[in-house]
């Protein structure tokens, strides 16, 4: 029973988290496209009324002039659009997610003992830790070498060497697929913690002083602006990275590698490079930047450079073991030490049972899949199955998954 109501809680959650998370990163990509392409007014009371840039937008029939004030508007008279719960609701999904599916069942998904070998306690504070701690450090960074000049450059460096060393250890502390969780959820906490500690709390005064009728200093206001800026500007270089390291953790090629710490981490600066390119591009359009072409060719190229560093090669065991026939017994002994603990009669991961001669030929595609191909099974490689026996599942399976 509760296997069944994680199971359902896990598609749920998963559900509304990809829908919040669409939304919030709709309107973070939408803002900077918006900020990208407004042009100075030509129209002499929009200057008046200290508009700053404006431009023109077609959509599902209308029309549309979205325009943006250099400083604070004299005023606002009608309703004031907030742009939050997205941020938070995509937070507290992704959270009560991994808290379903890594906290809970941490021995499963969490932990890998022959990588780090801890109680589930201990594993879930640490993690828990190291998302609290980096937005610590990050917005010490930004509060201090950020307000330097030229130290946006260096804050990006600083922070490309945090995320480095953050990639390396999760994968010297967890299994291969929650540390690409955990480095995807760190930023993603960071991006939320943005909005929540800086971004809101900063405009809100801007807005109480704008509402309250009693005179205030625009120069004072603009601080919160610029504050709010940058955390804006940090989030939308944060979104791709988040975005590739929750999705790849589900394949088995990387997180199973070796060195996945360095294939995530540069996976992630390609993200960076190609969200470069993107933000470039529409400045590029207005003669206000150069061509964002070699942000786009470097990502690609990193992208490239991996696919071929990862290509599969036939290896002397592989081939050495081609012609050994495996048997029936052979597949169900395999199945039995190493599967049916989480796929038997009493625990049912995925509604899936392998218990039975009948069920394992019923799943010979699914078990072919899932622990030869695409590497995922067991999670975490909690049984210990061997590379020999992965191998033997796939001759069986290539053979035509003969039955007994």
């Amino acid at each position: 029973m509760e296997t069944y109501l994680l199971e359902w809680a896990q598609l749920l959650l998963r559900w509304l988290h990809v829908i919040v998370a669409i939304a919030w990163i709709g309107s973070s990509f939408y803002f900077v496209f918006l900020d990208s392409n407004l042009v100075p007014p030509q129209d002499p009371d929009l200057k008046a009324k200290g508009v700053g840039g404006e431009m023109w937008a077609v959509h599902g029939g209308g029309f549309y002039n979205p325009q943006k004030y250099l400083g604070a508007p004299g005023h606002i008279n009608s309703t004031l659009h907030w742009f939050y719960w997205e941020s938070y609701t995509t937070w507290l999904s992704g959270f009560a997610l991994f808290c379903v599916l890594y906290l809970w069942q941490a021995n499963v998904y969490l932990i890998d003992p022959s990588i780090h070998a801890w109680s589930t306690q201990v594993a879930g504070l640490t993690a828990l830790a190291c998302m609290v701690g980096f937005w610590l450090i990050y917005d010490t960074l930004c509060k201090t070498l950020g307000q330097r000049v030229h130290g946006e450059r260096w804050l990006a460096g600083v922070l490309l060497v945090l995320v480095a060393v953050l990639c390396w250890l999760f994968n010297q502390l967890y299994a291969g697929r929650a540390a690409f969780v955990l480095m995807g959820a760190t930023l993603a906490t960071t991006m939320s913690a943005n909005v929540f500690f800086c971004i809101i709390p900063g405009q809100r005064i801007v807005v109480k002083a704008l509402t309250s009728g009693q005179p205030f200093d625009e120069a004072s206001l603009a601080v919160y602006g610029q504050r709010g800026k940058q955390r804006s500007v940090h989030n939308t270089y944060f979104t791709l990275p988040v975005l590739f390291a929750m999705l790849a953790n589900h394949e088995g090629l990387l997180v199973n590698h070796p060195q996945r710490w360095a294939l995530l981490f540069v996976m992630m600066f390609a993200g960076v490079l190609i969200r470069q390119f993107f933000v470039q591009k529409h400045s590029w359009h207005l003669g206000k930047a150069a061509h964002p072409w070699p942000y786009a060719l470097a990502g690609v190229s990193l992208i490239l450079a991996l696919v071929l560093a990862l290509w599969p090669r036939t290896g002397t065991t592989a081939s050495a073991n081609a012609d050994q026939s495996v048997t029936f017994e052979d597949v169900q002994a395999i199945v039995n030490q190493r599967c049916v603990s989480c796929h038997g009669e009493k625990i049912q991961m995925k509604n899936l049972r392998l218990d039975s001669p009948s069920l394992i030929s019923a799943n010979a595609q699914n078990i072919y899949q899932q622990v030869v191909v695409l590497r995922q099974m067991p999670m975490s490689n909690a049984t210990r199955i061997t590379e020999q026996e992965r191998q033997a599942l796939g001759r069986w399976f290539l053979a035509g998954a003969p039955g007994p």
